[in-house]
Parts: structure tokens; C-alpha cells; sequence
């Protein structure tokens, strides 16, 4: 179970990290080019809302029920925050994916409540684009600077 759910949360990041570009990209032209905020627009924020928390879950469950990782950090905590590598995992990269998920989901809200087409671009173009840079500080790029 541990194997596929890892293979289905590495997976669906590329799904998510796609449906961002293409939020923060629709979002800056329409904001810009007072736009007028069209269902495709709704539709697509909407995608990335339900896939991030779709991450979510995965990440939960990986988390606190299958992660070896991070169980070996919960059974000796004070090692756990001197390794690095279990660090990372049993607080780093759930605490800025959650901050992450936090402003996705506030982008789309206040979007959603906006009256103004403007507001609404403003709105995901701004918390969307934090919660990216968020995502990236919260992803482990070690195994990319292995030489």
C-alpha cells in the first residue's frame, strides 16, 4: 500500500503543479487585462482546489499511517530534529504543503466571493503564486544536487 500511494502522491503533484502554472497564468492576464472571469476560469481553480486536497489526503495518510520515515522520527523525536532527511519529513514538508493547501483554498474562496471580475483574478493571482513559491521551499530537491 505504502509503494502505491507514494507512486499516486508523485503522480498527482505533476497534475497539481500544472493546474497552478495554468491558474497563476490566467489569473495575472485577466487581472492585468481586466478581464472578464469565465467559467473556464472557475472551472480550472476548481480542478486545482480538489486535486491539492486530493494531495492532501495522500499526504495524511502517508503521513501518519504508512510513511517509515516519519514513524522512525515519532519513535525518537529529538534524534528525528537532528537528521536532516527526518526533519524535513516529519516537519517541514507537511508544514509548508499545509500552509500551501491554506492558501490555495483562500485564493479560491475570496475569488469566489468577489463581485468584481478583477477581484477575483486578483484574488487566485496572488494567493496562488504565494502558495507556489510555498510548494517549492517545501519540496525535497536533494536527490537533484546529488553528484
Amino acid at each position: 500500500m505504502y509503494s502505491s500511494l507514494v507512486f499516486a502522491h508523485s503522480w498527482t503533484r505533476w497534475i497539481v503543479l500544472v493546474l497552478i502554472v495554468v491558474v497563476i497564468v490566467q489569473s495575472f492576464l485577466g487581472w492585468f487585462n481586466q478581464q472578464k472571469f469565465t467559467s473556464s476560469h472557475r472551472k480550472t481553480s476548481l480542478m486545482l482546489l480538489i486535486f491539492s486536497h486530493l494531495q492532501l489526503v495522500m499526504g495524511l495518510l502517508l503521513y501518519f499511517v504508512y510513511s517509515p520515515n516519519v514513524q522512525q522520527a515519532f519513535k525518537n523525536f529529538k534524534f528525528a530534529m537532528k537528521d536532516k532527511m527526518l526533519r524535513f519529513w516529519a516537519i517541514e514538508h507537511i508544514s509548508m504543503m499545509l500552509i500551501a493547501i491554506v492558501l490555495i483554498q483562500i485564493g479560491y474562496s475570496r475569488a469566489k466571493r468577489a463581485k468584481q471580475d478583477n477581484a477575483k483574478h486578483k484574488s487566485l493571482a496572488i494567493f496562488t503564486t504565494i502558495a507556489v513559491v510555498v510548494i517549492l521551499l517545501g519540496v525535497n530537491w536533494t536527490p537533484l544536487f546529488r553528484f
